[in-house]
């Protein structure tokens, strides 16, 4: 359905900006109160990265009047593969503040506001009230549920999308007017279950075909044009080049936002989600070692006076990128389906390890609940590891 158009037009466009804007302004449905519109819109994006490079280039370059940016993190050498907001000179900096530099470019004449802070239950609805929309540009579950509850008890419209490898998602969730992402998702998956891009990788065009289909969903929106992806999943097999809907309906016993919702403020994200399981938090707990212990480990074992088995359980495409000297390994995916333990000696201690922690924390739980109790992981993984210890070596 079309919806009525989210902002009132503005007072009016200066000669530049009808200059700029001209393309626009000859679309018969865009038109000037359209453009006008857009002038006088606030929009937010959550995050730089990804979906929120592609984003924030197109919003500026439509001439949304405000563009604000929730962005804590710094620009890493690994984000340029996607994250075409930033720049080779940008390595180091706040992502909030090359974005701001990179749109300013593009678009003299839109507001930017920087939000430099991590976003949260303590921060999130104070900062969404100032905005009419939200785009959501984020890669984990803690952060889409917060903002999506933040959205429905403000009322917000929520522009969403989701990469992984070649594969996207995107829609509208709108809790006036439609279905809400608990709606779509009313529980997160398993802890470990999906992996994120960090884990699992990402085609770096992808961000471009899901984030231009967020922004245009946000100028339909915002001008009252179109039908938006209200109560539909567009799903974007960019290896098969086809796309597909879902229809979503509302949930009437949606937690949040149905007749009889039981979430009526902000909850903990992180508690909801889960980063690891409660099993690998609890093997976790007390065998976890610092790569400085593991290096110290290593030095034993190479002078004899010390034997374990270090495995290595991230998939073989990261193995090719970097490993630690005198591993093997194994894939957390035998662990899950009990095939890794078959070949896991029972006469040495077993040390477990992945890019970060998170996955040979879920192995470390299949390894304790097979009766090799002493088994210990890495926290920080190999990612820590060539920080700290081989700093030679590449990371990714």
């Amino acid at each position: 359905m079309q919806l009525p158009p989210l902002v009132e037009p503005a007072a009016g466009l200066t000669v530049d900006e009808v200059r700029r804007y001209s393309r626009h302004l000859i679309i018969p449905d865009v038109g000037m109160a359209g453009q006008k519109r857009l002038k006088n819109a606030k929009v937010l994006c959550v995050g730089a990265g990804g979906l929120g490079s592609p984003a924030l280039l197109y919003l500026a370059a439509a001439g949304v009047g405000t563009l604000g940016i929730v962005e804590f993190d710094v620009v890493d050498e690994s984000n340029l593969q996607r994250q075409i907001i930033h720049s080779q000179k940008d390595i180091g900096r706040p992502k909030a503040e090359s974005a701001r530099d990179r749109v300013l470019e593009t678009n003299p004449y839109v507001n930017v506001q920087m939000h430099r802070e991590r976003l949260d239950s303590s921060n999130v609805m104070e900062l969404f009230a100032q905005y009419d929309l939200i785009v959501d540009g984020t890669d984990n579950f803690a952060t889409r549920y917060l903002v999506n509850d933040a959205c429905v008890l403000l009322g917000k419209p929520y522009v969403w999308g989701s990469i992984y490898r070649f594969d996207g998602q995107a829609s509208v969730f709108w809790a006036e007017y439609g279905p809400c992402y608990r709606c779509l998702y009313p529980e997160p998956p398993p802890p470990g279950m999906v992996p994120s891009c960090a884990e699992g990788g990402v085609l770096g065009v992808l961000c471009a075909s899901i984030g231009s289909i967020q922004v245009t969903e946000a100028i339909k929106l915002l001008a009252g044009i179109g039908e938006p992806l209200l109560g539909r999943l567009m799903i974007y097999d960019a290896l098969e080049m086809t796309y597909r809907q879902v229809k979503i309906q509302k949930d009437p016993n949606c937690a949040v936002c149905g007749a009889n919702p039981t979430v009526t403020e902000l909850i903990d994200y992180e508690a909801f989600c889960g980063t690891i399981s409660e099993e690998a938090a609890e093997a976790a707990r007390d065998s976890t070692i610092s790569v400085v212990q593991l290096k110290a480990m290593l030095d034993e074992r190479a002078q004899g006076t010390r034997d374990f088995a270090l495995i290595d359980v991230r998939e073989p495409v990261e193995w090719e990128i970097v490993q630690i000297p005198g591993a093997a390994l194994i894939p957390k995916g035998q662990f899950l389906d009990g095939s890794a333990l078959a070949a896991l000696p029972t006469d040495k201690q077993i040390v477990l390890y992945c890019k970060v922690g998170g996955r040979s924390a879920e192995a470390l739980a299949v390894v304790h609940g097979a009766g090799f109790t002493d088994a210990i992981h890495v926290g920080g993984g190999i990612n820590a590891w060539v920080a700290q210890i081989e700093p030679d070596k590449p990371s990714y």
